[in-house]
């Protein structure tokens, strides 16, 4: 499966915003901040103007200025001229508008779309619905719910056999010890 960008869900169905990265702290005492990046091409970051801070309710911020140092986005945003106005943002979200997002290629998806899917196995049997999706460092993990009960499903081409957004559904298989 490929991984992709969640995005804040608030009353609608789809999210408005993709999370894009997370602030993890002050960089510097100008108002830079360290960002980890939440985007499968994080060069994205040098040509926004704009970027939306928060999970919920996510403002806009200008952005002033982009540097890469490793693995981590350097990132100034207007309003933030000071180590302690910086630390003001730390561990917050950074978002784009849905409308900003990058396109995907046939067979890719972001992990928001799959949220509200009907599980269905291979047999037939239906599991109930796609709530949630944990992004862990080996691989994805699908909460799946129904009035009784709560199952866990990996985010394996052994297990996830499809997935028909037309439909809305997802056909999986149970291997031994999963349920």
């Amino acid at each position: 499966m490929n991984k992709k960008s969640q995005g804040s869900t608030e009353e609608s169905v789809e999210p408005r915003f993709l999370i894009i990265g997370r602030v993890t702290k002050p960089h510097g005492v100008r108002g830079d901040v360290r960002v980890t990046p939440h985007t499968d091409l994080p060069e994205r970051f040098t040509w926004l103007e704009t970027v939306y801070v928060g999970e919920r309710d996510p403002q806009p911020v200008a952005v002033e200025g982009v540097r890469f140092h490793g693995d981590v986005i350097l990132l100034k945003l207007a309003g933030y001229d000071g180590r302690n106005a910086a630390d003001a943002l730390r561990g917050q979200w950074l978002q784009v508008p849905e409308s900003e997002a990058l396109p995907l290629a046939d067979g890719e998806y972001y992990l928001y779309q799959l949220e509200g899917l009907a599980v269905f196995t291979d047999e037939g049997d239906h599991l109930g619905e796609l709530t949630q999706v944990i992004e862990t460092g080996a691989n994805h993990v699908f909460v799946v719910r129904d009035h009784a009960k709560e199952i866990l499903l990996p985010d394996t081409d052994e297990v996830i056999l499809e997935i028909d957004f037309e439909n809305g559904r997802m056909t999986v298989h149970l291997i031994p010890g999963l349920i």
